[in-house]
């Protein structure tokens, strides 16, 4: 039971922490200072392929509302730029700036190519304000007119992402993320 508290304090800490993007956490409430780091250490970066990844590359199972498997290539290189593709294509209008969304989410890390978190495993999903600055630059700028329903494939390079690491992601990590929107308000002004 321990230690599934220590990974559900990590995953609510890699979203939360997400705001801070490389900068000052200045919530203060995402702090898992009882949470081992990513073995970043262990691990030393791959060879370059010399081909970069695109979102064809990464395969992924599963449809709207179910957890998702995500599989990382081996013979590709992790983007340069962020990534976005929408899985299933949902209904209404585009979240925008401001908007309150609730996303279910998985995470992989490219490196390791294994989950790092899921709200999916948790039964309950993420809130956030579109570009408040709650998210890493990833989300905010890659759920741009998500729509409800929709499931989108998110590949975020570190630079959108947690840069030097940090809450359990390792230096210049590659994010993949599957989300769904569960819930994208409508303007009806």
């Amino acid at each position: 039971m321990r230690t599934l508290g220590k990974i559900v304090v990590i995953g609510a800490g890699v979203l939360a922490l997400a705001a801070c993007g490389g900068k000052q956490n200045t919530a203060g409430s995402a702090q898992t200072s009882g949470a081992a780091p990513a073995s970043a250490s262990s691990s030393a970066p791959a060879a370059p392929k010399g081909k970069e990844c695109t979102a064809e590359d990464v395969k992924t199972t599963g449809k709207f509302g179910e957890a998702p498997a995500i599989t990382i290539p081996d013979d590709c290189d992790p983007p340069k730029k962020l990534i976005t593709k929408d899985l299933e294509p949902g209904t209404g209008e585009g979240a925008k700036a401001g908007a309150n969304l609730k996303m279910n989410y998985s995470l992989v890390t490219w490196s390791n190519k294994q989950k790092l978190d899921s709200s999916f495993d948790r039964g309950e999903p993420f809130e956030l304000t579109l570009g408040a600055g709650m998210v890493i630059q990833g989300w905010d700028k890659g759920l741009e007119g998500i729509k409800q329903g929709a499931r989108r494939l998110l590949i975020i390079p570190p630079d959108l992402g947690y840069g030097q690491g940090g809450n359990g992601i390792a230096p210049n990590e590659t994010l993949v993320f599957v989300t769904d929107a569960v819930s994208v308000p409508t303007d009806k002004g």
